[in-house]
């Protein structure tokens, strides 16, 4: 969800040299089911355009009837929209509405975490009923400060706390720079994930032909030099057998939340064999590591499709899934954790 909250900054950030006033809506507990769980937000400005969602969108209008109060008083409160009589999903959401009022600090620091993909812990205090009150608000715990979105918050008594942690936004690096590649990134970038393109110095590409993408790297396998954390994940995509194994052969010390390459099963096996004949340092636990060919069974043909089959076994692997159909499903859908 961090990236949710890197474009709701961003958002709030171009309507402030508007001079407009704004408010987040934050889902800060659930009862039963919804569409999205606790910790979704959504920034609302005093225009009546918005950004994010915190449903499938049912609740939106009636949070931005709610916000009319907040935009006039600057007094946080909570509304709780009850979906057993509206909607499908049979739950009671309880959404903070606050000012939304971050100071110079607060926005230098948020850039600087996101930039250095630093985590950080956001706690939000409120209590569970439909009032409004001062002591009512988030308080942003960065490394070294604790920021509050607005500057004169103090936290009220006997509030509830939701706490939430959120991780670096999730990144895809692509090394390739063929068509695929092109539609892979677009794809992962409308997800929320930043994208970094490499390709090598005889491409003659650059960030312009990838739509989406972050950062567009030209390296030889040799000099490669990535930053990675488990927040990342590589597919290795160029289409050329030689620029596979050397960049294979560069990767073999990065531990990757997902490692993918692009190419039929023969292919990997031929690539793999001389991965171990040309380095004795290679083991085992890597080439395992290593999801060839990527993407899902799900029939994928074209770039697009084959795009939807690789995004989709990242999310399975790094979210430690098995993929089934979800009829098939016992249980929840969507996990408990925020």
């Amino acid at each position: 969800m961090m990236h949710e909250l890197k474009k709701i900054v961003q958002y709030y950030l171009q309507n402030q040299q508007k001079g407009q006033r704004t408010v987040l809506a934050s889902v800060v507990a659930l009862e039963g089911s919804s569409y999205r769980k606790p910790g979704v937000r959504m920034l609302l400005v005093e225009d009546g355009t918005s950004i994010g969602a915190v449903s499938g969108g049912c609740v939106e209008k009636e949070i931005f009837k709610q916000a009319a109060s907040v935009f006039k008083s600057g007094i946080a409160k909570v509304m709780t929209y009850d979906g057993r009589y509206r909607l499908g999903c049979e739950g009671v959401l309880y959404i903070l509405i606050e000012p939304f009022q971050p100071n110079e600090l607060f926005l230098e620091t948020f850039q600087k975490a996101i930039a250095k993909r630093i985590p950080f812990l956001i706690r939000s205090y409120y209590k569970k009923t439909h009032d409004e009150a001062i002591g009512y608000g988030s308080i942003f715990n960065f490394e070294e400060s604790m920021l509050p979105l607005r500057s004169d918050f103090s936290v009220g008594e006997a509030m509830q706390v939701f706490e939430q942690i959120l991780k670096p936004c999730f990144k895809l690096i692509i090394i390739g720079a063929e068509h695929d590649a092109v539609e892979l990134c677009s794809y992962a970038s409308k997800t929320g994930w930043e994208v970094t393109i490499i390709a090598h110095p005889t491409e003659k590409k650059s960030i312009v032909d990838f739509k989406g993408a972050n950062a567009f790297i030209n390296a030889e396998p040799e000099t490669l030099a990535i930053a990675v954390d488990e927040q990342v994940a590589i597919v290795v995509m160029t289409h050329s057998y030689a620029k596979d194994l050397q960049f294979l052969t560069r990767l073999k010390n990065y531990k990757p939340a997902y490692l993918g390459l692009l190419g039929p099963m023969r292919r990997r096996e031929k690539l793999f064999n001389e991965l171990l004949e040309r380095n004795f340092d290679i083991t085992e636990s890597f080439l395992e590591s290593i999801h060839g060919p990527a993407g899902l069974d799900i029939g994928a043909e074209t770039p697009q499709e084959i795009s939807i089959s690789i995004i989709s076994e990242i999310l399975a692997v790094v979210n430690k899934r098995k993929p089934i159909l979800l009829k098939e499903r016992e249980g929840r859908i969507h996990s408990n954790e925020v």
